[in-house]
């Protein structure tokens, strides 16, 4: 047999180019909507929480990766329970709220911690809201979406986040210029758009009705996982060599302050890479429901490499911009798409158990990734860090073309 890798090949049909964002549903809309609001709630606070820490309280390099890597790797176990919990219930939005609303009200203990002991409590709370809302809200998408436009749907809803991702660092920016390097008050007023997007998602969606008489299985048993095949757990291995990668951004907010950029503009790096990161995510998106996936993920890898290689030679702060502007672009092109993939490979009935073992296995990876990078970064020096990573990214795409799988279908 002539074996491809998933979803290789063209789908056999998809949207017309012409108005693919209105058939698009308006659900979706709605869910990149709250997830904007939300980014601009959190990255007011991850924007600064690295200088914080370093300046502030005293972390070294190593504690900060160290403790990003947990933060990274708490939200994705907790997805595996929270996915397979709405597959189970059949209601996905409640527990996107529940998490949402969690990660809403972690922002004030930024704001009042006197020692790393409390930042690290609050940085657990608030990605365990994120592991709470990502898997149900990534198989609600998948629901209300048709498989023709599932690309251009995750495309969309990323480009969302990311502009929340944009307008988080510049408002963190704007907060530092006028309020004289106020962290506590920017960790303060980044609690006004969290609750907004928890009320926006109570009442902006309706969820998709349960099929009925549809029977409650439990999707972590043995007969339910044998489902999930080999085209899927082939995904998931891309998706934690990826995370191997890709360390933790907070490096990148490191490496500008390392650069002698100057304290309150720090955040402005972030804006550069979500600029790239917004523009770049929904064209991909739609560009993942008509081309190989394999190419799309080899195209990122590449560009990810060339990102790490700028960053580890960055003395000037035209080099820093482009090569976090080259490490927006490969998000870009592959957080969608790996999202895409997996709702493709999994059946409806198990889309949030898929999603959270995919992100358990990619944030388990990253908390790896990240306490290499800050030990590199210690013990050897910044560009160290980066030069691993573009290492890393060589070693993914190896993987990637040694060990192709079936070509697989989209699944209703």
């Amino acid at each position: 047999m002539d074996e491809r890798p998933a979803s290789a090949d063209k789908p056999a049909s998809g949207p017309s180019r012409v108005g693919t964002l209105r058939q698009i549903p308006g659900g979706v809309w709605v869910l990149g909507c709250v997830s904007l609001l939300m980014d601009i709630s959190s990255e007011i606070v991850h924007s600064l929480l690295p200088m914080f820490m370093l300046a502030g309280l005293g972390a070294s390099a190593t504690t900060i990766g160290l403790i990003e890597g947990i933060a990274e790797a708490t939200a994705p176990i907790v997805k595996v329970f929270s996915g397979a919990l709405s597959d189970y219930l059949g209601n996905r939005k409640w527990l996107a709220v529940a998490g949402y609303g969690l990660g809403a009200l972690s922002k004030p203990l930024f704001a009042i911690a006197p020692t790393l002991g409390l930042v690290v409590t609050a940085r657990v709370i608030d990605r365990i809201g994120k592991g709470i809302r990502g898997a149900p809200r990534d198989a609600l998408v998948a629901d209300i979406t048709p498989p023709a436009l599932r690309g251009a749907a995750f495309g969309l809803r990323q480009s969302l986040d990311t502009v929340g991702a944009v307008l988080g660092p510049l408002l963190a920016a704007a907060i530092m210029l006028t309020w004289a390097n106020d962290f506590r008050l920017a960790f303060w007023l980044a609690v006004i758009p969290g609750a907004l997007a928890v009320a926006l998602l109570a009442a902006g969606i309706d969820e998709p009705a349960r099929q009925a008489g549809a029977k409650r299985v439990n999707p972590i048993r043995r007969d339910s996982m044998r489902q999930l095949d080999g085209a899927y757990w082939w995904i998931v291995a891309i998706g934690a060599a990826f995370a191997l990668a890709r360390f933790s951004e907070a490096f990148l907010v490191l490496r500008a302050l390392d650069s002698g950029v100057p304290v309150a503009l720090v955040p402005l790096v972030m804006v550069a890479m979500n600029v790239v990161y917004s523009l770049s995510a929904y064209p991909f998106g739609k560009l993942a429901d008509s081309t190989s996936h394999v190419r799309l993920l080899v195209g990122g890898l590449v560009i990810l490499g060339v990102s790490d290689v700028v960053l580890a030679y960055a003395v000037h702060w035209s080099l820093l911009l482009a090569g976090v502007a080259l490490w927006g672009l490969h998000m870009g092109m592959t957080q969608g798409l790996l999202a895409t993939m997996v709702s493709h490979s999994a059946p409806a009935h198990l889309r949030g158990t898929a999603f959270g073992l995919f992100n358990l296995a990619s944030g388990l990876v990253t908390l790896i990734s990240s306490v290499i990078a800050g030990a590199l970064w210690d013990t050897i020096g910044a560009a160290a860090t980066f030069h691993a990573g573009a290492v890393f990214c060589v070693v993914t795409i190896v993987l990637l073309l040694a060990r192709p799988a079936r070509r697989i279908e989209a699944r209703s």
